[in-house]
């Protein structure tokens, strides 16, 4: 029988960490020499409102608890933070606003102190500037010489439930824990860039492309055609095991013939389709934004039927996919219960077959 606590002793310890009181004098100063990075990728800094900004800095001012920052040691000793992005840039941006290329914070909503509304760190007087900048919060520096999977694990932890980021930057992010992951998360990045695949998908909503939802679509086109046959229901499961087998290197990946199929097709969609690829159709006539489920049919029933297209008409395959995902069989497939197996497979079916008719 296993025991569990000899399993429990075995693994503390995997994850080195030193925890440190640092001062956001420190901390600002960490950042402005670049000993400190806050990377993009992680968590955007326009999320937290002016309002949440200045409670913030009222909540330090008034000396109330701050809840602890993570940072991680690179190969070089620089510190990047992973978790507590919206309180450190919130503070920096106050007190030093061009570091950040942000304009200067000036307090409002405060309720505790209203007087200090209004205020910038220019105006705030000299003991007030002196106390926020000597003010520490609990930071935890995750060791450089700990495990990278319980690294890629404590990020994700983290940053999932009650999380403001999305699925698939919390993915993106979890990624950069790891070396593989880089290189995979990097990867996803350069398809989502590419001008074919910009312009099939350029009627994704504003929300959903500000939380990566074009980079999301890339990791569905390649779990759809690599890993179908783990999909149970859960797109999200589905998709984080996907990636996870990917950077751990549970699956063969060839980052090569990935990307030049991918381009060929989306080449080959964006001649026949261009923006109309992926949303719905009535009465013969595109409507609406990019919708997933569509998507996920279109670019696979393309693929089934890749090399049969390549002699047809382009307005006979543009026609026959307005067709398609207006019908009624179709339609079946789509809606309530639409992240089902079956009805993946269905929506699908649906598309390669009336391709395939070409």
């Amino acid at each position: 029988m296993v025991d569990l606590v000899d399993v429990i002793d075995k693994r503390i310890g995997e994850v080195r960490f030193d925890t440190i009181d640092l001062s956001f004098g420190e901390i600002a100063s960490l950042y402005k020499n670049a000993e400190l990075v806050i990377q993009p990728e992680y968590q955007r800094l326009f999320r937290w409102s002016d309002d949440q900004k200045s409670r913030l800095v009222e909540s330090i001012l008034l000396e109330l608890p701050i809840p602890q920052i993570f940072v991680i040691e690179n190969e070089s000793g620089v510190l990047e933070l992973i978790d507590g992005l919206q309180r450190v840039s919130s503070v920096i941006q106050f007190m030093d606003a061009p570091s950040l290329k942000l304009p200067p914070l000036v307090l409002s909503g405060c309720d505790l102190v209203p007087e200090l509304n209004g205020i910038d760190f220019e105006t705030l007087p000299l003991k007030l500037r002196l106390q926020l900048r000597r003010s520490a919060v609990r930071t935890v520096i995750i060791k450089r010489q700990s495990q990278s999977f319980l690294r890629y694990e404590m990020f994700k932890r983290l940053n999932t439930g009650g999380s403001s980021l999305s699925h698939q930057e919390v993915r993106n992010c979890s990624a950069r824990m790891l070396d593989e992951g880089t290189k995979f998360y990097e990867f996803i990045q350069r398809l989502a860039s590419s001008d074919n695949y910009k312009s099939t998908t350029s009627s994704i909503s504003t929300t959903d492309l500000d939380q990566k939802g074009d980079e999301e679509l890339v990791l569905r086109y390649l779990a759809l055609k690599n890993s179908m046959g783990t999909y149970r229901g859960s797109v999200k499961d589905w998709l984080d095991g996907y990636m996870e087998d990917v950077m751990f290197q549970k699956v063969a990946f060839d980052y090569a013939n990935e990307e030049a199929e991918f381009k060929a097709l989306f080449k080959f969609i964006d001649e026949c389709m261009a923006d109309t690829a992926f949303v719905k159709w009535r009465n013969s006539q595109p409507i609406g934004s990019l919708a997933p489920a569509y998507f996920e049919a279109v670019t696979a029933g393309f693929r089934q039927q890749f090399q049969k297209l390549q002699k047809a008409d382009k307005g006979a395959i543009r026609a026959a996919v307005a067709k398609g995902v207006e019908s009624p069989a179709f339609k079946s497939f789509t809606g309530p219960g639409a992240n089902s197996r079956p009805k993946l497979d269905g929506r699908i079916a649906v598309i390669a077959n009336t391709l395939g008719k070409l």
